[in-house]
């Protein structure tokens, strides 16, 4: 959880909402991702999607069965479906998200039964230093 929130301070200072994630298997970083929808403009570069889209490239293979997911803020309904079809065995996050939030915040979609992939969801790791990194970006925009 410390690379993905070294990962966060990357994606503030491009100017990205502060979130990072990282995908491991047997214990070794095999994907790494910030946020970057604006300098990409692309809807879909969520700091999940792109640890994700690193380490199928690094493992050659878009399943990622094994495999750990760490990120800074409770993923959204996007990044939990693209977590579900990748069969991410565990997902840490470390903030809630009270406007966006898919593990229990605005929805529990991890809790749906009818999944053909059910990965653990923890959250709460980090989240102190998951959330100041968020209020403080924010706080210097306002």
């Amino acid at each position: 959880m410390r690379e993905a929130l070294a990962l966060a301070a990357q994606a503030a200072e491009a100017g990205e909402v502060p979130v990072g994630a990282v995908v491991v298997k047997d214990g070794e970083i095999v994907g790494r991702g910030y946020n970057r929808p604006i300098t990409t403009s692309d809807p879909t570069a969520h700091a999940e999607i792109v640890a994700m889209r690193d380490a199928a490239r690094q493992l050659a293979n878009y399943r990622l069965v094994d495999c750990e997911l760490y990120v800074t803020l409770e993923p959204c309904v996007m990044c939990v479906g693209a977590m579900v079809h990748a069969r991410i065995r565990r997902i840490v996050y470390g903030t809630r998200d009270p406007k966006t939030g898919a593990c229990g915040s605005i929805v529990d979609l991890p809790g749906l039964a009818t999944f053909n992939h059910h990965g653990t969801f923890e959250g709460g790791i980090l989240a102190a230093e998951s959330a100041e990194i968020l209020r403080r970006f924010f706080a210097a925009r306002r």
